[in-house]
C-alpha cells in the first residue's frame, strides 16, 4: 500500500494526465486518482512515457471526498494568489520535515485543473495547503511540473519507500472515518439546537480543521463519535 497518493481534480488535458504519470513513476509513486476528469480517452495518454501501467491503473473518483476517504492527511496545492486560506501552509521545501509530525498513514497530494487550480471549496476539503515557492510575477506552475516537484521533494525523504511495510496498520484516522465523526457531531449540533453564526458546512470544515491539529487516534475518534450518537439520541 503506498504511503503517497497523487490526487488530480477535474484535469483537462490528457496528456497532462499523462505527465503527472510519468513524473510519478520517475520517483517511485503509482497511486494516481483522478476526480471528474473532462476526456473520455485520457487513460491512452502518449505523454505517459514507462508509466502507462500507472494511468490504467489510476483510480477515477466522481468527487474529491471518494478519492479522500482511505487518505489520513491531505494537501491542496495552490499558489496562494487571491486566496483566502484558513488552513496551514505548508511551503514545498518543508513538505518532509511536516511530514515527519504525522502519525503513520496514507497521504494524499491534491492538484486543480489546469485552468483555474481548485476551487476554494476543494481547498476547504483538505487537512493544510501545499504550496510551491515561485517568482512573484509569475506565481502560478504548470500542472506537470507541479507534480514533478512534489514527487521529486518525497522521494528526498530518508529511508522514502512506495510500499508500505506489510501488515503494518496506520492508527490515525481515515479522512472517511473523520467525515463519520463529523456527520455525527452536526446531527447533534442540529438536535441540541446549538446555535452560532457558522452554517452547517463551516461548522464541519472548523471539524477538520480541529481535528488536523489535534491529531487524535483511531480510537480516541471513534470514543468521540459514540458519544455525540449517545447524546444525540437522548435529545428529541
Amino acid at each position: 500500500m503506498s504511503d503517497f497518493c497523487i490526487v488530480l481534480v477535474r484535469p483537462r488535458d490528457p496528456n497532462n494526465i499523462g505527465a503527472c504519470a510519468r513524473a510519478m513513476g520517475n520517483f517511485g509513486l503509482s497511486d494516481l486518482r483522478v476526480v471528474d476528469p473532462y476526456p473520455p480517452v485520457w487513460r491512452e495518454a502518449v505523454s505517459a512515457v514507462g508509466a502507462a501501467d500507472i494511468l490504467q491503473n489510476a483510480r477515477k473518483c466522481a468527487d474529491l471526498d471518494e478519492a479522500l476517504a482511505d487518505v489520513h492527511f491531505s494537501l491542496a496545492s495552490t499558489a496562494l494568489k487571491n486566496r483566502e486560506i484558513k488552513q496551514e501552509i505548508i511551503p514545498l521545501p518543508q513538505l518532509n520535515e511536516r511530514l515527519e509530525q504525522n502519525p503513520a498513514g496514507r497521504t494524499a497530494l491534491v492538484f486543480g485543473n489546469e485552468k483555474s487550480g481548485l476551487s476554494g471549496a476543494d481547498i476547504e476539503r483538505c487537512d493544510a495547503v501545499l504550496n510551491i515557492p515561485t517568482a512573484t510575477k509569475q506565481p502560478s506552475i504548470n500542472l506537470a511540473q507541479a507534480v514533478i516537484l512534489t514527487c521529486y521533494e518525497l522521494s528526498r525523504r530518508p529511508g522514502f519507500t512506495a510500499l508500505r511495510r506489510l501488515g503494518e496498520e496506520p492508527d490515525a484516522p481515515t479522512d472517511a472515518q473523520k467525515e463519520l465523526f463529523i456527520a455525527s457531531a452536526d446531527v447533534l449540533f442540529e438536535k441540541a439546537e446549538f446555535k452560532t453564526d457558522f452554517s452547517s458546512s463551516q461548522r464541519k470544515a472548523l471539524l477538520r480543521r480541529m481535528l488536523t491539529r489535534q491529531g487524535l487516534a483511531r480510537e480516541q475518534l471513534f470514543f468521540l463519535k459514540k458519544l455525540a450518537d449517545k447524546l444525540a439520541s437522548k435529545l428529541p
